[in-house]
This record gives structure tokens, C-alpha cells and sequence, in this order.
């Protein structure tokens, strides 16, 4: 399968030094695309949303 990534912004991330760069829009995004990760993964894998979501809530704050 080909296409455009759905977390092109989560795909340039590898140390916390890259979320640091990252402007005020940009971490909204990131926010959204750790999300829509975390979402996914459940809904395959089954478990809890809550800590997974708090994270990235912590993580962007």
C-alpha cells in the first residue's frame, strides 16, 4: 500500500530534542496525530484509552 502518511509530523520525531524545536501550531498537531495513534492501536489491539491520551496530554503541556 501506498500513500501519504497519516502522522507526517510524529514521523520526524526521534529524541525529545525534536519536540522541543517544535512551534505552538505544530505541537497542536503532533498533539492530534498521537491521538489518532493511540485510537488506532486500541481499536486493533484492544485496552484502555485514558493513560495513552493523558500522556500526549502531558507531553505537549
Amino acid at each position: 500500500m501506498t500513500g501519504q502518511s497519516t502522522t507526517p509530523l510524529l514521523d520526524t520525531v526521534d529524541i525529545p530534542a525534536d519536540i522541543r524545536r517544535l512551534r505552538a501550531d505544530q505541537l497542536r498537531q503532533l498533539a492530534d496525530e498521537l491521538r489518532q495513534e493511540t485510537i488506532s492501536a486500541v481499536s486493533v489491539t484492544g485496552g484502555h484509552l485514558g493513560a495513552g491520551l493523558g500522556v500526549v496530554e502531558l507531553t505537549v503541556a
